[in-house]
């Protein structure tokens, strides 16, 4: 069975090489940014919540997350193994989940900030499918239409560079020192995250040996 956590600032690819992990080896690719986009999107009382966080620029309390996370680890049907997108963000969930789960790496990609704003600001989202597109790496056939189901594609509410700003300012104050706490128990695997997508996955699978 393989326990992975993935790790790195927003824009910096985490979740297009989870998904190669999940297809290689069928883990579970447990997000969850993609657990509130759900909430979100089918109006749940949690998802109300989120979204008025979100707009604000802010990020969900621990509480919130540390809930979501153990819910949703619980259900148990990760038979292979899983790779955690999303969480510990901070020295308190990270203190939670190395009290309650074993790992065996937390994969960190590292992409300098001025690299992150380009890509966090040509990011694209269907409404419709909830297809990720960029308009660097990834566009649409037709400009702000979906190649898959024809929907709109749109920025997501908190792709702005003001957001982002406070973001990575958040990121690098609060989330770097939950690396340093792996880093104890020599758990964390440092990734270029500027290679190519085929580049950054034949690393990591390097590293981790799989």
């Amino acid at each position: 069975m393989h326990k992975y956590v993935i790790m790195g600032v927003q824009g910096c690819g985490k979740g297009t090489q989870a998904a190669r992990l999940v297809g290689a080896f069928d883990l579970v690719h447990i997000s969850v940014g993609d657990i509130f986009r759900w909430h979100i999107k089918n109006h749940t009382k949690l998802g109300a919540k989120v979204k008025r966080v979100v707009a604000s620029g802010n990020l969900v309390g621990d509480d919130v997350v540390e809930r979501i996370v153990h819910q949703r680890l619980e259900e148990h049907d990760w038979n292979f193994g899983f790779i955690l997108d999303g969480f510990p963000r901070s020295a308190s969930q990270a203190r939670f989940f190395l009290e309650s789960y074993d790992i065996d790496a937390v994969i960190h990609i590292r992409v300098p900030d001025d690299v992150v704003r380009d890509r966090v600001l040509s990011r694209r989202l269907c409404e419709g499918c909830g297809l990720d597109y960029n308009l660097i790496s990834h566009r649409p056939k037709v400009e702000s239409l979906c190649d898959v189901c024809g929907g709109q594609l749109v920025s997501r509410p908190d792709d702005t560079p003001e957001s982002l700003a406070d973001r990575l300012q958040d990121y690098h104050g609060k989330t770097e020192p939950v690396l340093d706490q792996f880093r104890l128990k020599e758990l964390v695997l440092d990734i270029d995250g500027t290679a190519s997508p085929d580049d950054i996955q034949t690393e990591i699978r390097s590293r981790l040996q799989i």
